[in-house]
């Protein structure tokens, strides 16, 4: 018997080489007299950014540049973008960037017709009026961000990192174009295939999955499995990043519906408090947290392990389940992504800060093994110690 579930993915989603050229479409559907490009300076460095506006200058917008984004981007980053977005007299925002830029984009769209603060949307629902409208362009393949209804933000009162998550900011367009994705270093490369493919697998085994859900996920962990490593090695492979960039967006889709699990409640703890990049911080807590769950969800655990080839029929179930765990390590060497926490700058004299924000993330609740207090202390130091 199948539950009753609802799928609800309102983006117009634009993919695929030279996906960048339809971004007339998008413009000529909005109110578009005022854009606001909201970006990083690294990405303006790399002249990504000189493309866009040569898109625009030829369609004859007028618009502005926002370019304060920075990782794990802060609650007075949001502030300013606001302020710029009122100078500007903004009818649409534009973000061309990681996930930082897109999730700034995305709560400068609430801020732009909603009252108070951004401090003020953090949980489910909360949002009342409907955000600017947005088009999201991605030029990593990792956040999937251009295709989530929620937004990652750090309070920076508090150095939590809370979620807004409303079906109201689900972006209006993603132009999801891979040649925008070459010439990324190997760090980010690494970093944010891992983090698609923590996004993929967590919400495979999530507890809110369904069918859709399912099949787009394990899309992604096959696509990442077989072109991570090309990806990685072969650097401005086109290929190969066109279809990390497919998976980025198609792990997006499976946790817009469905929240993550542990990995992403222990992770955004250490980018408030030590501003670790998000992607490492998935990257390097992924096994532990496997480990962690696989003796709970052993099923789910061996369809991951035929998504990335690792299933054996001659083994029993609970090897095949393990042997995902035993892939991500292999994974994570040949990408060299640290194999602890303590690589990353992680704290423990932090202890008590970390598992207290880590269970205030709603991720928990959705793991597959029931996760104590207790265990997400054990999860934290054994990432640090390199404990498996």
């Amino acid at each position: 018997m199948v539950n009753l579930y609802q799928f609800y993915l309102p983006t117009k989603v634009f993919f695929g080489i030279h996906a960048l050229d339809r971004i007339k479409e998008a413009i000529d559907s909005e109110d578009s007299s005022h854009v606001l490009i909201i970006t990083d300076k690294g990405i303006v460095k790399a002249g990504l950014v000189d493309t866009l506006e040569k898109k625009l200058r030829e369609l004859n917008v007028h618009y502005a540049i926002f370019d304060e984004v920075e990782p794990n981007p802060k609650s007075t980053t949001i502030a300013r973008g606001l302020q710029a977005s009122e100078e500007n007299k903004t009818t649409l925002l534009i973000a061309i960037g990681g996930g930082s830029s897109i999730d700034t984009a995305k709560a400068v769209a609430v801020m732009s017709r909603n009252s108070g603060t951004i401090l003020d949307y953090e949980g489910v629902g909360k949002v009342k009026n409907a955000p600017l409208p947005t088009i999201m362009i991605p030029t990593t393949a990792g956040t999937g961000s251009e295709v989530t209804a929620s937004s990652i933000i750090t309070d920076e009162h508090t150095l939590f990192k809370m979620a807004i998550i409303s079906e109201k900011i689900f972006p209006t367009y993603a132009i999801v174009d891979p040649i925008l994705t070459l010439g990324c270093p190997n760090f980010i490369i690494s970093s944010t295939g891992i983090d698609a493919l923590t996004h993929a697998i967590e919400s495979y085994l999530s507890k809110q999955k369904n069918g859709i859900v399912s099949e787009l996920a394990l899309k992604a962990i096959r696509l990442i499995n077989e072109n991570i490593s090309k990806s990685y090695f072969r650097g401005n492979d086109l290929e190969s990043n066109t279809h990390m960039l497919e998976a980025s967006m198609l792990a997006g889709m499976a946790f817009s519906q469905t929240r993550l699990g542990n990995v992403h409640a222990i992770s955004q703890s250490f980018g408030g408090l030590f501003d670790i990049p998000h992607g490492f911080a998935n990257a390097v807590l992924l096994p532990y947290v496997l480990e962690f769950n696989y003796k709970a969800a052993v099923d789910d655990f061996c369809e991951i392990a035929k998504a990335m080839d690792v299933f054996d029929n001659s083994k029993p179930k609970i090897e095949n389940a393990y042997a995902v765990v035993e892939r991500i390590l292999l994974l994570n060497e040949e990408l060299a992504i640290p194999k602890t926490t303590k690589e990353l700058g992680v704290d423990l004299s932090k202890l008590d800060v970390l598992i207290r924000d880590s269970m205030r993330s709603g991720n928990i609740l959705v793991n597959p093994r029931v996760t104590t207090k207790e265990d997400i202390e054990t999860l934290i130091i054994n990432s640090y110690e390199g404990k498996l």
